[in-house]
């Protein structure tokens, strides 16, 4: 099949945009507002885009109230949304009032920053600190200003689960951290799914006609 977004004609009763473009990381983000208000909420259009200097970014639909208090404070914390987590994510993803403590409401327990003033979620495995850099709003091909906004931050702090470290190396399938598909559906990292990909630096496509390209699964 082939469709053409803005005409909508796919036919299909939901878009299956967003089941093309996944598993997509959830930006669980914890804002502060200039009065002291703390918010937490999941964002599925989320990721880095940057390791060096390390950035992060998440999409909003609408002008929700972590965009708001995120240009309020120029400061973000991103929580890692693990499977054990899975039921605090969903509490956190209503439209509460504002001025809500989410992370109250899904019985949560906060934990200080180090660098910046939002709090982190406590029982998540990693934290992500960061500080604004900028908030853009989209505009689409014909011009037209869209309702999505999308913030940059700068990691400027790190935190980590120890228990999470082995030999060196950060675990990842060990926390199952949790991804949004497309619809209703999620995907969860663990060590049954995870594989490798190793290449030497001598490795080229050019010169290595075998198809061997070190695909190993563990």
């Amino acid at each position: 099949m082939f469709y053409e977004p803005r005409n909508k004609d796919h036919g299909l009763p939901h878009d299956p945009f967003t089941a093309i473009v996944t598993p997509r990381p959830i930006g669980w983000i914890t804002s502060i507002s200039a009065k002291g208000e703390v918010n937490l909420a999941p964002y599925s259009f989320f990721n880095s885009v940057s390791s060096d200097p390390p950035i992060v970014m998440f999409a909003s639909d609408g002008r929700k109230h972590t965009i708001d208090f995120v240009e309020q404070t120029r400061e973000f914390v991103c929580n890692l949304a693990t499977w054990d987590l899975r039921d605090q994510v969903k509490e956190t993803s209503w439209q509460y009032a504002r001025g809500t403590d989410e992370m109250t409401a899904a019985g949560l327990t906060a934990a200080p920053s180090r660098l910046v003033k939002p709090p982190r979620v406590a029982a998540s495995p990693c934290a992500l600190e960061c500080r604004l850099l900028e908030i853009l709003q989209l505009t689409d091909l014909d011009g037209r200003p869209s309702p999505r906004f999308i913030a940059f931050g700068q990691v400027v702090g790190v935190h980590i689960d120890d228990r999470y470290l082995k030999d060196g190396l950060l675990d990842t399938a060990a926390m199952r951290p949790i991804a949004r598909a497309g619809y209703q559906e999620y995907f969860v990292s663990t060590s049954e799914t995870r594989f490798t990909l190793r290449f030497a630096k001598t490795d080229r496509p050019e010169t290595d006609r075998s198809g061997d390209h070190r695909f190993t699964k563990e």
